[in-house]
């Protein structure tokens, strides 16, 4: 039977693979395409001068244009939406219709404008129906209006920023990191039709400039077939183009803000009606570049210079091509801790030698770097072969370069409990391929079909060294091992190299058929991956909606099987390292076999509606239910800043998310998002460094979080006039680290005690970002909590956090119980003019922006294994002055 199974899977596998290969010869450059049409009056003769609108009022967008002379009007770059088209006309009643842009196909109208009679009224209303999408996947469109007005926290990762405020199911995590629907950063972008599916938050990558991004779609529902890897959240971007830009047109603005933040950006888009050029560049220089461990920020600087270009070139009426380009560096230290900072007054744990190190020089503060450099370049050639089908091939090259420095005398990067060895790290990962597919759109059909190949090239170059004095005190058995590498003791810095390329091949082909009210959508994804480990899944994708017109209500249920590919980033430390006997004690292996990482595989269940309450407001829900074999998340190199990931046995993850917009009425719009999801994992864990057999137990991993919601609202009183732009986010609070409690599952204190706790598992520092308190005597950076009972102890019934909800004594519990970070309300308000002079061709405009409007001393997380402790950004403002032409 088995053997049956396998022969059915391969076949099935060669069958997706030689049709996508057959029809993917072409495919299209992104979810983008053009609308063009033909203005024409009663007897067919042309209407030139006729205004042309095409608006979605869910997601802003909003563009106009004027026929010419022949009569003949074009949309250029319009993602894949539905549209209300309105056309107006001097001495014509208005033509009003609805578009579907489902696809790349070019969509071509002949609008036939009917004269008025004399007791008509000439206006256009815009229907309910407008706000509804009958399509059984989840999603949320975000447009340059909203792009523009929404205060954004992190300019250094301001693309990650606005997903977490405008999409719902995000957990907000430090440094632009988000975790989609429960899972850890199992997020993907597809830029123009590029798939890129690792890790874009700023510690591992850089992002595109957000001034590069026309519109974006948020996928959060079950994903289509076309789309793989990390799924969670899925971010379909559609970039700006300067084709038919007969007149450039462009910005240059200046920025200034809190903690010496200055940014330069510049735009501009020129071109023609067969040819066009984008261009969006910016640099960025602050002292607050990460997310510190204090409130206070300290050594924390960082600067980023951003370079992007799209090219355009139509060469016939049938071919065309794109590319993208994009170049970018960015540099930022680490932020410090009190205890870093200070490193020379750890008497008694670091340095006990007036401030000297065991080599006999000072030891100043943690100096600790990083360099990353991006670059990335992606042509893709389209031929339209007829009015129904479009074919393209594409091509991508995508580099980052990331570089860890330590301090210039290592022993400076000693840090209680969090950090026993230096570490420096030279790591690449560049991932090449070719991506294929035909779309075919035509009555009830809306077809694509396709194949991409890609190759990922890892290359990872660690070097390490024991600073901390104690380590082979406390671990004696490991002295004969690792004491060559002990600088303490005169030792040396021990080398790790790895080296692989992860293969991939993923044909897929999928049809949204519409059939009178019902919306179907069928896929069937195979993909093929051949890394340190090799894995074959087909993976169906099914969905179905039904609209019921009379109550402007849309029904949507959804299945999807996907195949969970390994996170790339130290990859190979991860799956190798237990086999290297210096790394093995370091990474906490059971044995000295190898650990590869290999795929998971998901099955997961979609549930849903949208509601639309006349043309004034659309509410869109939906339940998920995601059961995953080998989850996925991260560990750290012995007790280093460098992480790596590690695969779970399983995960369970339910939850439910919600979305209402309210179109702008008046001036007045509106976007509420929420979500509340489960992310329970279970053990024992299967790959990557530390992998042990063991008894399945349950735990929640540190990015679960039980609600949150974001409110933005925008008002312009009048349209030329000042606007403003408001945030409220609530977020319940992640999981929180190894928080000192009384009794319960908190692997500290005196054992099975539940009336005191023992909290000398922490630095008096940590104890003070925790917010730990002893009825009235609270942590300092210097000195920990105490009670009678002296330093560290303190009787269960006075301990406590200002900010982290420490489970009731004997009460936590992994799954049902764990500590967490407090809950935190955030409000930012952006207020601005854009144009200020009331210019026609030139344009002034400013903006002021406060972040964090009541200053908020909360905490992101607390002792995460993944990234550790990081607060909130503190009350900051930014002023922006920018010229348009």
């Amino acid at each position: 039977m088995l053997a049956v199974c396998k022969k059915s899977l391969a076949a099935t596998l060669l069958a997706l693979i030689y049709l996508a290969l057959a029809l993917g010869a072409y495919a299209e450059p992104g979810t983008s395409t053009s609308l063009a049409g033909i203005v024409v009056d009663p007897t067919g003769a042309v209407i030139p001068n006729a205004t042309v609108i095409i608006q979605n009022p869910v997601s802003g967008f909003s563009r106009s244009t004027v026929t010419d002379s022949t009569g003949s009007f074009t949309f250029l770059n319009i993602p894949s939406h539905p549209y209300h088209l309105t056309v107006t006309g001097e001495g014509f009643a208005p033509y009003v219709h609805d578009v579907e842009v489902k696809s790349a196909v070019p969509i071509t109208l002949t609008i036939r404008m009917q004269v008025p009679k004399s007791s008509e009224s000439i206006t256009v209303e815009s229907g309910s129906v407008d706000l509804l999408e009958n399509t059984s996947t989840f999603h949320t469109d975000v447009d340059r209006k909203l792009i523009d007005r929404i205060p954004i926290e992190s300019a250094s990762s301001s693309v990650s920023s606005l997903v977490t405020l405008a999409s719902p199911g995000v957990a907000a995590d430090s440094n632009g990191l988000f975790h989609g629907l429960g899972d850890h950063a199992d997020n993907s972008f597809s830029v123009d039709g590029q798939p890129i599916t690792d890790q874009q938050s700023k510690v591992f990558s850089n992002q595109i400039p957000l001034d590069s991004i026309q519109s974006m779609e948020v996928i959060s529902g079950a994903p289509p077939a076309e789309y793989g890897d990390k799924t969670s959240l899925v971010i379909d971007v559609t970039t700006r183009s300067g084709q038919g830009m007969t007149t450039p047109h462009g910005s240059l603005s200046s920025e200034y803000g809190s903690f010496g933040t200055s940014s330069l950006g510049f735009d501009l888009g020129y071109g023609g009606k067969n040819w066009g050029n984008f261009i969006a560049a910016n640099g960025m220089n602050t002292g607050r570049f990460l997310d510190p461990p204090e409130f206070v920020v300290m050594h924390d600087k960082g600067n980023e210079e951003n370079f992007f270009d799209r090219v355009d070139l139509q060469l016939s009426k049938a071919d065309s091509i794109h590319t993208n380009l994009q170049f970018t560096r960015s540099w930022f230290q680490t932020p410090n801790s009190f205890d870093q900072q200070n490193a020379t007054a750890w008497s008694g744990v670091v340095v006990n030698n007036g401030g000297l190190g065991p080599d006999g020089l000072p030891v100043g503060a943690a100096d600790q770097r990083s360099q990353i450099k991006t670059f990335n370049i992606a042509p893709a050639w389209t031929r339209l072969l007829s009015d129904t089908t479009l074919f393209t091939f594409g091509a991508f090259v995508r580099r980052d370069q990331y570089n860890y420095y330590p301090s210039s005398d290592p022993f400076a990067d000693l840090a209680p409990i969090l950090q026993s060895e230096t570490v420096s790290q030279n790591r690449t990962l560049t991932n090449v391929g070719l991506r294929s597919n035909l779309s075919y759109v035509k009555g009830i059909h809306n077809l694509k079909a396709g194949v991409t190949y890609a190759q990922t090239f890892l290359d990872e170059h660690d070097h390490l060294g024991i600073v901390d004095p104690t380590y082979l005190t406390a671990n004696p058995s490991l002295s004969s091992l690792l004491l060559p590498y002990d600088l303490t003791h005169g030792g040396s810095v021990f080398t790790f190299n790895g080296h692989t390329d992860v293969k991939e091949l993923s044909p897929y082909i999928q049809d949204a058929i519409t059939l009178g009210h019902w919306n179907f959508n069928l896929g069937l994804r195979g993909d093929l991956y051949n890394g340190l480990t090799t894995h074959r899944e087909v993976e169906p994708r099914i969905g179905l909606s039904y609209n019921i017109k009379p109550t402007s209500t849309v029904l949507r249920l959804s299945y999807a099987r996907t195949m969970e590919s390994p996170f790339n980033e130290n990859l190979v430390l991860s799956s190798v390292g237990c086999a290297n006997p210096v790394l093995n004690p370091l990474l906490a292996c059971s044995s000295l076999g190898l650990t590869p990482l290999s795929p998971g595989w998901r099955n997961e269940f979609h549930a849903g509606f949208q509601q639309a309450f006349g043309k004034y407001l659309v509410f869109s829900g939906e339940y998920i239910w995601k059961y995953t074999h080998h989850g996925y998340d991260f560990s750290v190199l012995g007790n280093t800043p460098i992480t790596f990931p590690v695969e779970w046995e399983r995960s369970k993850i339910p939850g439910y998310m919600g979305r209402i917009s309210i179109p702008t009425v008046h001036g007045f719009s509106a976007l509420v998002v929420f979500s509340s999801v489960a992310a329970r994992f279970f053990t024992p864990q299967v790959g990557g460094a530390g992998a042990t057999p063991g008894p399945v137990g349950v735990f929640r991993i540190d990015h679960d979080e039980k609600f949150n919601q974001t409110i933005h609202i925008q008002y312009q009183p009048w349209k030329r006039g000042p606007w403003m732009g408001f945030n409220w986010r609530y977020d319940s609070g992640l999981v929180a680290g190894p928080v000192p409690c009384a009794g319960g599952n908190c692997a500290n204190g005196p054992a099975g005690s539940s009336s005191v706790v023992d909290t000398s598992i922490l630095s008096p520092d940590q104890q003070f970002q925790g917010g730990l308190f002893c009825g009235s005597v609270r942590a300092t950076p210097t000195t920990p909590i105490s009670s009678s009972l002296g330093p560290n102890l303190c009787p269960a019934s006075q301990y406590g956090s200002t900010l982290i909800h420490i489970p009731a004594a004997g009460t936590q519990n992994d799954d049902r119980n764990p500590p967490r970070t407090q809950p935190r309300n955030l409000f930012d308000l952006a207020l601005g003019h854009d144009n200020l002079l009331h210019g026609d061709r030139y344009k002034w405009s400013a903006q002021f922006t406060i972040i964090n409007l009541v200053n908020n001393y909360t905490l992101y997380n607390f002792l995460s294994t993944f990234s550790g402790t990081h607060y909130v950004t503190p009350l900051s403002y930014t002023a922006q002055l920018g010229f348009h032409f």
